[in-house]
């Protein structure tokens, strides 16, 4: 049976770190960064839907280039938080989808080979996320930031997306969250948080995610390395 999956993209956020700007609509490289993140996983017959969720008045006049972008791709609101904006996108996913994948709009260098190894996990019946694993020394402190745990840095791997689940599975993660009024920033820790396993596959030291101005220097730099800057 051929995989039928979509993704969510929540896009809703302020741009607080951003100077006020809203971000995915930034220029890199000649483009805006969320068709940049969002071009990869098109390029995927497998994704049959992609659901954006954007600011009220983005949802009611998009700009020209994301209105015409493909017809798998649906425009919804989001919420204050990111939770909430993840929740309103799978409210828009179809039940003939097998998998969802979330994805940071601000993640603008992710590549079709790292979506392609969380998309056959999933399809398998895995929650899986995309991470890499940590090169630094990790200290946790405690609130006058003294150091009381070194973590084996062995154990520990660093969170990217897309993060990919079961349609099934991350549907009842965030229905019980819903249900426990429990927010959370990660949607494997929801997975978790209902009694779900979750794994980790390899991601990509580039899939940087754009948090502050700097973050657009270091994308520009990784996008010519790659050929991929016009």
């Amino acid at each position: 049976m051929n995989t039928r999956a979509a993704v969510v993209l929540p896009a809703a956020g302020g741009g607080h770190r951003f100077g006020g700007v809203f971000k995915p609509f930034v220029d890199l490289a000649g483009e805006p960064v969320l068709r940049r993140s969002l071009r990869p996983f098109l390029e995927d017959p497998r994704i049959r839907l992609a659901v954006i969720a954007l600011p009220a008045h983005v949802v009611a006049a998009p700009p020209a280039w994301l209105a015409a972008i493909d017809e798998r791709v649906v425009l919804v609101e989001g919420g204050a938080e990111r939770g909430d904006s993840v929740r309103a996108g799978l409210a828009a996913v179809t039940p003939d989808i097998d998998v969802v994948l979330i994805h940071d709009a601000a993640r603008p260098l992710i590549t079709s080979a790292v979506i392609d190894r969380a998309l056959q996990k999933a399809a398998a019946g895995e929650s899986v996320v995309v991470a890499i694993p940590a090169t630094d020394t990790v200290q946790r402190v405690d609130g006058e930031r003294r150091i009381v745990e070194t973590p084996d840095r062995a154990a520990l791997w660093l969170a990217q997306t897309p993060q990919a689940f079961p349609r099934s599975v991350i549907r009842e993660a965030y229905a019980r969250a819903a249900r426990d009024d429990v927010q959370a920033t990660d949607d494997a820790a929801l997975v978790l948080r209902a009694g779900g396993t979750v794994r980790v596959v390899p991601g990509d030291a580039a899939n940087i995610k754009i948090t502050v101005p700097a973050d657009l220097i270091v994308a520009e730099a990784l996008l010519r390395a790659r050929g991929e800057d016009a």
